[in-house]
Formats: C-alpha cells, structure tokens, sequence
C-alpha cells in the first residue's frame, strides 16, 4: 500500500522589519476618535466655570453672555460688606492646622503600622478601613458632646480636631503603605552606622516620604477648606466663621444674589486650585504610592 507523503510547507521567509517607531494602539485609532469625545466632556466641564466667571464679572443687573465691561463690584462686595477677608482667613488657619495635625499624627501611626507587629494590629487596620463608611454627619452629635463638655464650641480648634479625626484614617493607611515600600535595610544600615530609631527614621526614610506626606497634606487641606458641616455645628460666632459657611449666608429663603455668590465662589476655589497646580505631581505619585503594599 502506498501512502502519498504531502509535500512539506515551504517557508515563507517574512520581510525585515522596518526600522522606525514601534506601532502602539494609539497610532491605529483615529485621532477624531479620541479628540472628539474629549473636546465634548472638556467643554461640559468648562461651561460651569465660565458661567460663574459670568456671573461674577459681568455688573449687577446685565443679561449679556460676555463679561463685558467687567466690573470687580461683587469680589469688593463679598470681601468687605460680607466679610470674606475674615472668612478667608479662618479658612486659611483651620487648613494649614488640620494639615500639619494630621500629617504628624498619621506619620506616627503609619510607621508603627508599617514597621511593627501587634496582635491587634489586623483589627486596627479594618477598623480604620471601617471608619471609611461612616459619613461624617454622624459623627456631630458625639463631637458636639465633647466639645462642649470641654467648652470648646465656637472654637476653631474643636474645627481643627474634629477635621483631623475624620482625616486620619485615610492619612495613616496611605502613610502606612508608603513606609512599606521604603526598604528596611536603610533603616538597618542606619543602626549600624550608630543612629537610634528616630535619628534613622528622620535621616533615612522621612526625606524619601516627601511625595506621601505632601499628598497627605494637600488632601487634609482641601478637605479642611471645603467642609461645611462641622465649621456650620461648632462656630456661632460670625467672626469666627469659614469659607463655605460664608457662602451660605449669601443665599436666603427669598433671594439669592448670584453675582456675590459667584465671587464668592472663585475666591474660594482659588487655593485650592493653586495648590494642586504646585504639587499635582507629588500628588499623584504619593496616592499611587501610599496605595501599593510592599
């Protein structure tokens, strides 16, 4: 019996590849493809912004879709006849307290999760991971409890506390998760070389912490600046008030004064958007960081 043998498949030999560019996905897709959606959402974005701009430069009374003669009546407004350089100023000082309360607190709590072993230490870190789920509008009546059996009410220290309690979960486990990714060797080596811990810790691994912290910070500051319920609970004294609650009291049950309103608005989103210019790419590195365990 004979079998036919298939002849063998001949080799096809391919062409050398072109020397030039690797091609990647982004070059295959249509650039409309992806310029177009993005124009779309930039534009829905943007609109907001330019009709508060609008609103707080166009004069009292105008209809015109262009701020045009522009008119700085509003921000002279809101900043002397309503009080805004005090509430400004308030802000300011609640902020910068809350960051560096929260910052040093969870820098401390982080190390001890991160270098340490305790036999609770699982429970601590779900407990923390717990504290996430609860909105901050349960925690007023027992801060409020506190505060005025300490006689802190219409303080803004009972501000800056309460801020730094509901920051300081987040803090310790972002903080936590970027001391992991130090290596403990450098620590190590600083022992040997004759530092004690905290000499090693503040030479060695805090100078390489700069991206977490500032990430820590920038978020406990913005949170601080923005948060209207606690300034609203614990501050009666108008004096002594915030930025968001200033922006309350433009609005009533029969008007609302959106030119002042709109001022208001831009001075207060102006820090904030100024800091995240400086730092956005500390921030980025020290979130992504903070959030991988080593």
């Amino acid at each position: 019996m004979i079998t036919e043998i298939a002849p063998a498949p001949q080799r096809v030999e391919s062409e050398p590849a072109r020397p030039g560019k690797k091609r990647r996905a982004w070059d295959e897709v249509p650039r409309r493809h992806i310029y177009l959606p993005l124009s779309l959402y930039l534009l829905f974005t943007l609109i907001p912004f330019y009709w508060i701009l609008l609103f707080a430069l166009r004069p009292a009374g105008s209809t015109s879709l262009v701020p045009w003669p522009m008119t700085t009546d509003h921000f002279e407004k809101v900043w002397n006849e309503r009080a805004f350089g005090t509430y400004f100023q308030n802000s300011v000082l609640v902020g910068v307290c809350t960051l560096v309360l929260t910052t040093v607190v969870a820098l401390a709590g982080g190390y001890a999760l991160a270098r340490f072993d305790f036999r609770v230490k699982r429970g601590f870190m779900l407990a923390l991971l717990c504290t996430q789920f609860v909105p901050g509008a349960l925690l007023l009546v027992p801060l409020f409890e506190i505060f005025a059996n300490l006689r802190m009410i219409n303080s803004l220290a009972s501000v800056v506390i309460a801020e730094t309690v509901f920051q300081l979960p987040l803090s310790i486990i972002l903080i936590s998760g970027f001391i992991r990714n130090v290596p403990y060797s450098l620590e190590e080596a600083a022992w040997v070389d004759g530092c004690n811990r905290m000499t090693a810790f503040r030479i060695v691994v805090l100078p390489m912490l700069r991206p977490g912290l500032i990430a820590v910070g920038s978020f406990a500051f913005v949170h601080a600046w923005n948060h209207f319920l606690f300034a609203l609970m614990f501050l009666s004294d108008q004096g002594k008030q915030t930025i968001p609650v200033g922006l309350n009291t433009l609005m009533s049950s029969d008007s609302v004064d959106l030119g002042a309103l709109a001022a208001g608005g831009i001075i207060a989103a102006v820090p904030v958007v100024v800091v995240f210019a400086f730092i956005q790419k500390w921030l980025i590195t020290g979130f992504s960081a903070g959030a991988v365990k080593g």
